[in-house]
C-alpha cells in the first residue's frame, strides 16, 4: 500500500459505502452512479468503498462488478484531481477462495488500495480456514478486515480469530460492524494485543457511530490508562448526508483532543441512531436497509428511484413514514441544501 494512503487511513476519515444507481429496468444508471461518486468527493469524504453490502453483493451475479468498480475509480480520480488530496479506494472482496482471489486481483489491477474481505460465504469454515483465506487475499492486495453483522449475512467471529487475523502482515484496517458491543470490544482488544498500532480501526456500527468514535477503549498494551480510539468510519449510513458526517467526525476529533465530551455530541449520536433505525429498517430486521438509503438519495434527486437488483428488496411497509418522521424531527442531520446547490454539476 502507498504509505501516504496507509497514513491517511490511520489518521482517520469518512468512507461512505457506495450505493448502486439503477434505472427502472434495473440496469446500471451510469450518469447517476457517477453523480453519487462526485457527491462523495465534494462532501469531503476521504475515500469510497465499492462492491460492498451497500453496493449490493448481487452485482457479481449480474456482471456488474468490473463496470461498477471501474466507474467509481475513474470518476473519483478525475473529480479529486481538481483539488488533489489523499483518497482511499476500497473494493469489496467476497466469496470462496477462488472468487475472492479473482476479485482481489481485479481490484488491485484496476488500482484499488485495499480489499474489504467479507467472510459471509464461509459460514461453515473453521477458524484456521478463515485465517488462511484472509492471508491468501492479503498476498494480492492490502486487506481490510470486515466484521459484518449476522443479521445481514455475516457470522460470529471470536476474539481468537481477530487475534490471528491481526498477525497477517498485509492487513491495513478493520471495519468493525457486528452491531454488538461485546464483539466490537473483542476486535479492538485483539488488534491491540497483537501490537498492531498500524492497523486502522473503522466503525461500521451504524447504530452507534458517535458512541464508537467518542469512546477511549481501554486496552492492556502499554499498561494502565492506555486507550485505543476508532480512527474513522466506513459506513452505509455515511452514504447519505455525507458532508454532515465529515463535519461530525471533525467535531468529535476536536472533542477527543481537548478531552471534553460535549453532551451535544451524545444528543446528536442518539438522533443519528434513531434516523439510522428508520433508514436501515431495523424494525424489520434490516430488510429495507439498501432501499432506505436509496430513498434518501431519491428524495434529494441523486437517484431516480429505490430500485435494487433483487425486485424483492424494497422499502418495508411503514418504512417511508418512519423516514418522514426522522427527517422532520432531525433536519440538522440532512444535507439537502448542499445537494441542491451542486446536483446539476454532479449529473452533467
Amino acid at each position: 500500500m502507498d504509505p501516504a494512503i496507509r497514513m491517511h487511513l490511520r489518521s482517520g476519515t469518512v468512507i461512505p459505502a457506495h450505493p448502486l444507481a439503477l434505472t427502472s429496468e434495473r440496469r446500471l444508471d451510469e450518469r447517476r452512479q457517477c453523480a453519487l461518486t462526485r457527491y462523495y468527493v465534494d462532501a469531503g469524504a476521504g475515500g469510497i468503498a465499492v462492491g460492498v453490502h451497500t453496493t449490493q453483493f448481487a452485482i457479481r451475479d449480474h456482471g456488474l462488478l468490473r463496470p461498477v468498480l471501474t466507474l467509481a475509480l475513474e470518476t473519483a480520480r478525475a473529480w479529486v484531481a481538481r483539488e488533489p488530496r489523499p483518497f482511499a479506494f476500497v473494493a469489496g472482496v467476497c466469496g470462496l477462495l477462488k472468487q475472492a482471489i479473482a476479485e482481489a486481483t481485479l481490484a488491485r489491477d484496476l488500482g484499488y488500495d485495499a480489499g474489504l474481505v467479507s467472510l459471509g460465504a464461509l459460514a461453515s469454515a473453521s477458524e484456521d480456514e478463515l485465517v488462511a483465506h484472509c492471508a491468501a487475499v492479503s498476498e494480492i492486495i492490502p486487506v481490510l478486515g470486515f466484521y459484518l453483522q449476522p443479521a445481514v449475512g455475516g457470522r460470529v467471529l471470536p476474539y481468537s480469530f481477530w487475534r490471528r487475523f491481526a498477525e497477517i502482515d498485509n492487513v491495513c484496517a478493520v471495519k468493525i460492524a457486528p452491531f454488538n458491543r461485546y464483539a466490537t470490544l473483542d476486535v479492538i482488544r485483539a488488534v491491540t494485543d497483537a501490537g498492531r498500532d498500524d492497523i486502522a480501526l473503522y466503525t461500521g456500527n451504524d447504530d452507534s457511530i458517535v458512541t464508537d468514535l467518542l469512546t477511549p477503549f481501554p486496552v492492556a498494551t502499554g499498561g494502565h490508562g492506555h486507550v485505543r480510539w476508532f480512527d474513522g468510519g466506513l459506513l452505509g449510513q455515511w452514504g447519505v448526508w455525507t458532508p454532515k458526517a465529515v463535519e461530525l467526525l471533525a467535531r468529535i476529533r476536536r472533542a477527543r483532543d481537548i478531552g471534553v465530551i460535549d453532551a451535544a455530541l451524545l444528543h446528536e449520536g442518539a438522533a443519528l441512531t434513531d434516523a439510522n433505525a428508520a433508514i436501515f429498517d431495523a424494525a424489520n430486521g434490516f430488510a429495507g436497509c439498501i432501499a432506505g438509503i436509496h430513498e434518501i438519495l431519491r428524495r434529494q434527486g441523486l437517484l431516480a428511484g429505490t430500485w435494487c437488483l433483487d425486485p424483492r428488496e424494497s422499502l418495508s411497509p411503514g418504512q417511508a413514514a418512519e423516514i418522514d418522521r426522522v427527517c422532520a424531527q432531525y433536519p440538522w442531520l440532512a444535507d439537502d441544501e448542499f445537494v441542491q446547490a451542486n446536483l446539476s454539476s454532479w449529473l452533467r
